[in-house]
């Protein structure tokens, strides 16, 4: 390949970078679809069963214990949900640290974007063991159905109430800020990071700030339904426009008046 060629790709690195992230999207949709489909089987009643989400048909008696392949395939469920949910909002800051890095290297940014994003998304896969974990915890003690929906009125009540108070709380001013201000967090962190290592930790330490923001709403899927495609798309949503929209903090506390309004009326409901 030629210089002025070499060149001419790199001029087009923020559009060969936002491809790259909506493909990832829509293939962590598509196989979201895919997955609640197989759920579902058809409609079939699947009563004394729990669907694996593996999308094979697998099931298991839901008396039977999680075994080590069913933990597996909840842990790369919740990755592909926090890839598909997360991907829209971090863009920006992804196309930031490129734009900056094509002014900082001369043999282009592409590589260390993609450790910057790995980084990011690192600290999700971080989320997601948590997050498998609690609903091992969850179905065990039946407050979730092998169908993966809240059985409790009074859980989910207090988890709506959780996520409401915490849209009003300052480190979710803090961490949100963060997430808000792309370019700001790159330059006062040191700006584009050419080794790999420090790239990965940049992204990292994003992805724990991104973390801060959003995990009261990623929980709130025991809630609502934790592969309910509908609540799913409406939380990634939410955390989009508070991510981009320059009224983004009035929009988390509506929101968490929303919540908190919700998770009232479901405790009423319970009593």
């Amino acid at each position: 390949m030629n210089k002025s060629a070499f060149e001419a790709i790199l001029r087009r690195d923020r559009i060969i970078i936002l491809a790259s992230l909506v493909v990832l999207t829509v293939l962590a949709w598509f196989d979201l679809i895919r997955l609640a489909d197989d759920m579902e089987m058809g409609g079939m009643d699947m009563t004394g069963f729990r669907m694996i989400p593996a999308g094979q048909a697998l099931m298991m008696p839901a008396s039977a214990p999680w075994q080590p392949i069913e933990f597996a395939y909840v842990f790369v469920m919740w990755i592909v949900m926090m890839i598909g949910m997360m991907t829209p909002s971090v863009a920006p800051m992804i196309l930031v640290y490129a734009r900056v890095g094509r002014h900082a290297t001369e043999t282009g940014p592409f590589a260390s974007v993609a450790w910057f994003a790995g980084g990011y998304f690192l600290a999700w896969v971080a989320f997601s063991l948590v997050a498998t974990s609690l609903q091992w915890a969850l179905e065990r003690a039946a407050l979730l159905t092998p169908m993966m929906a809240g059985t409790s009125k009074i859980v989910g009540g207090m988890l709506l109430i959780l996520a409401g108070l915490y849209q009003w709380t300052p480190l979710k001013d803090v961490c949100l800020r963060q997430c808000q201000a792309p370019l700001g967090f790159i330059l006062s962190r040191g700006g584009f990071q050419r080794a790999t290592t420090s790239s990965l930790a940049l992204g990292f330490r994003h992805g724990g700030y991104c973390l801060g923001c959003c995990w009261a709403l990623m929980v709130l899927l025991f809630a609502l339904g934790v592969m309910n495609l509908f609540w799913i798309a409406a939380l990634a949503i939410l955390v989009l426009l508070e991510k981009v929209v320059p009224s983004g903090r009035g929009i988390a506390r509506i929101a968490g008046l929303a919540f908190l309004a919700g998770g009232v009326w479901m405790l009423f409901q319970s009593s």
